[in-house]
């Protein structure tokens, strides 16, 4: 249920973003007294529409993005008589510019007012006092090449956890009356005191329980060097890490902002360069779960996000992140210089005025001369395939080959 939950969350945070992105548009157009006659969310029959005054706004069959219709976006496009001057092609090249980079802008906005808003009014992801998975009937005195650590090991001590009366599930409080601040926290203590008895303070069932547990020597690889072996405490236990959120001041939560922000773009780099070479292994046991994923794979993460067993906080930040990043993402990709995406319209024009530039410096004194956009629909075809294919190929690994969340 949490899980479906989760993908309907994402749909309408995506179905939003597109909305606010083709507002973008919509209202710098209408700012510069362009004339906008549709705006629409979703594609194919209409489901539903109302007029006022000169747009029709209403939302279609299909819920795959949205759009908004301008009148003169290209020469190519018919104009009624009357409104010429209005026509998108007819205005200077600033204000064509501007409307077409104010889409990518919203997303790039809505990505920082999520990471504030989160980093504020929720806090940061900080680990807590861990709990303890399982207890061990054995501890193996040295981990040989074989990794057998059952009672049947040679050297097998008994667990002095399950001894200790120690149960799976138990948060770990405090050591000898000092408060235990993480998972590592508690690793090495144990590790530290080898034959020496710890006053545990542990919380079962939302009450506090005493219990004295005595780690035995073992041989195990250093924390600080693996490739070195080291004689520490073991009590025969696994930890889980728990994840709770914390409340950070203003100064501490903007910095927090800066800091989320640069991973988003850090990681947004490392996806178009580095990750690039993925695509072809999306379909293999070998899937990087940090390389590409489409809208089928994000939805299917969000709903495995609030279906965990994460605190709501530490759930809802992860959400936001996704979605942050998404918006992100989705700026920055839009602003390729590639048609048919707002960059391709961008340099169609910015290439327009430097050309106009270059003429009119060796004495031309006519009208600005267009692009022909024919000449480019060939190259614009074979984008929007290479679109289209990679939007199956990512969608078809997103079925059969999820990226699911590491436990």
């Amino acid at each position: 249920m949490l899980t479906a939950i989760g993908v309907v969350a994402f749909v309408v945070a995506l179905l939003t973003s597109v909305m606010i992105h083709e507002a973008g548009h919509f209202f710098t157009a209408r700012r510069y007294g362009m004339k906008a006659t549709q705006f629409f969310v979703g594609f194919g029959p209409t489901l539903w529409s109302t007029r006022r005054g000169e747009t029709e706004y209403g939302v279609k069959a299909i819920p795959a993005g949205g759009f908004v219709k301008i009148v003169g976006m290209t020469p190519l496009e018919d104009v009624e008589p009357g409104d010429e001057d209005r026509a998108f092609y007819k205005q200077p090249a600033g204000r064509r510019t501007v409307v077409l980079v104010a889409g990518s802008f919203m997303h790039f906005v809505i990505a920082a007012v999520l990471v504030l808003g989160a980093s504020f009014g929720i806090g940061q992801v900080v680990e807590s006092t861990p709990a303890l998975a399982k207890t061990t009937d054995c501890v193996a005195s040295i981990v040989d090449d074989s990794g057998d650590q059952t009672c049947d090991a040679a050297g097998a001590i008994p667990g002095p956890a399950k001894a200790a009366g120690i149960k799976p599930g138990d948060v770990v409080l405090a050591i000898d009356g000092r408060a235990v601040k993480d998972g590592e926290d508690f690793i090495r203590t144990v590790r530290a005191n080898a034959g020496e008895p710890l006053a545990l303070t542990v919380l079962r069932d939302g009450k506090r329980v005493a219990l004295t547990v005595l780690p035995v020597p073992v041989d195990r690889p250093s924390l600080d060097d693996p490739q070195k072996t080291e004689t520490v405490g073991a009590i025969g236990v696994s930890v889980q890490r728990r994840l709770v959120t914390e409340r950070q001041g203003f100064v501490q939560s903007l910095q927090d902002s800066g800091t989320t922000m640069g991973l988003i773009v850090k990681s947004i780099k490392t996806t178009l360069t580095e990750k690039l070479g993925t695509i072809t292994e999306l379909y293999s046991p070998n899937r990087d779960i940090e390389g590409f994923v489409g809208p089928i794979g994000a939805g299917r993460i969000s709903g495995e996000v609030l279906a965990s067993q994460e605190t709501t906080g530490v759930k809802a930040l992860t959400f936001i992140g996704i979605i942050a990043g998404l918006n992100f993402f989705v700026g920055v990709f839009n602003l390729l210089p590639l048609l048919p995406l707002d960059g391709g319209h961008i340099a169609v024009v910015w290439f327009e005025t430097a050309r106009d530039r270059i003429r009119r410096m060796r004495g031309y004194v006519g009208e600005l001369q267009r692009v022909d956009l024919t000449k480019l629909m060939p190259l614009t075809y074979a984008v929007v395939l290479a679109f289209i294919g990679l939007t199956i190929w990512i969608a078809g690994a997103d079925i059969v080959n999820p990226i699911k969340l590491p436990q």
